[in-house]
C-alpha cells in the first residue's frame, strides 16, 4: 500500500486528488491530508438544505462537493481526513473503520463504531465516513476530529430551511439529507495532550510500520498536474459543487 502524507490544505485540489488517485492508480492507497476550513457535502446533496450560506459567506469558508456520497461535514485544520483505497471486488468497509479505532487505541482512546461506521467516545461523534464502489475498487474516506472549532461547525451545518426559497437553490427533491449527531474532538479525550501536528505523526509510522509492504509516497510532477487540471475543470466550479452538475 502507498502511504500519502498529502500536505495541501485546500479543499478542491484534496478531493480531485482522491478521484485521480481512485481512477488512476493500481496501487492500494492510504492518504492522510487536512483542509482548510471548508463545508464538504456529499455528491448527491443539495447545498441550500445542508450549509448555512449566510454564515459560511461571512466566514469565507469554501463549499467542496465530494464524489461520494453521505452527508455534509466541516473541515478545518483540526480536523484530520483518511482515505482508503483498494482493489477489492467485495468490499469490507468494517475493516476500514476497525483499523481507525486501533489506531485511537494507540493514543488511548476508547472509541466505538455504529451502525453507520460512525465512531463515538461515550456516545459523542469524532468521526464519520463515506464509502464509493466502481468496478472492482472501493474507496473509504472518513474525519477525525482532534481539535475542531465545534461552534464554526454547527453554525456552518445549521442550514436555514428559508433558503431553499431562494430564487437561485437548485430543487433536488431525491437529494440526501445529513443526519445530525452530537460531535466532540478526541483533543478532550486525551489524558496527556499533544498537539495534532503530533498526531499525524503517530498516524503515518502507525500506517509505514504495520505492514512491511507499505511505503510511503509523494505525488510526482504528472500527479500534480493531473490533480490540479480536475480541480479547476471541477472541484472548484460553481457547476459541480453548487449544482451538482458535471456528475459522473
Amino acid at each position: 500500500m502507498l502511504c500519502i502524507n498529502n500536505l495541501c490544505t485546500d479543499a478542491y485540489f484534496n478531493l480531485a486528488s482522491e478521484e485521480y488517485l481512485f481512477h488512476y492508480f493500481s496501487e492500494d492507497i492510504f492518504m492522510l491530508w487536512q483542509n482548510e476550513p471548508s463545508v464538504i457535502i456529499g455528491k448527491h446533496q443539495n447545498v441550500w438544505a445542508e450549509v448555512n450560506l449566510d454564515f459560511v459567506r461571512k466566514k469565507q469558508i469554501k463549499i467542496a462537493r465530494r464524489f461520494s456520497g453521505g452527508g455534509a461535514v466541516y473541515h478545518d485544520l483540526g480536523n484530520l481526513n483518511l482515505t482508503f483505497i483498494e482493489n477489492n471486488s467485495n468490499a469490507d468497509f468494517d475493516k476500514f473503520s476497525k483499523q481507525m479505532l486501533n489506531l485511537l487505541t494507540t493514543i488511548g482512546v476508547d472509541a466505538k463504531s455504529d451502525e453507520r461506521r460512525a465512531l463515538t467516545i461515550d456516545g459523542l461523534k469524532i468521526s464519520g465516513s463515506a464509502q464509493c464502489i466502481h468496478k472492482k475498487k472501493v474507496m473509504y474516506h472518513a474525519t477525525l476530529l482532534f481539535s475542531t472549532d465545534l461552534k464554526v461547525l454547527y453554525s456552518a451545518l445549521h442550514s436555514d430551511p428559508g433558503q431553499l426559497k431562494d430564487k437561485d437553490a437548485v430543487q433536488r427533491p431525491a437529494s440526501v439529507k445529513s443526519v445530525e449527531s452530537p460531535v466532540t474532538n478526541i483533543s478532550d479525550h486525551l489524558s496527556k495532550p499533544f498537539p495534532i501536528n503530533d498526531f499525524k505523526k503517530r498516524i503515518m509510522n502507525y500506517f509505514l510500520t504495520n505492514l512491511t509492504e507499505n511505503q510511503a509516497y509523494t505525488f510526482k510532477e504528472d500527479d500534480l498536474i493531473m490533480i490540479n487540471h480536475l480541480s479547476e475543470e471541477k472541484y472548484a466550479t460553481s457547476d459541480w459543487n453548487l449544482k451538482g452538475s458535471l456528475l459522473k
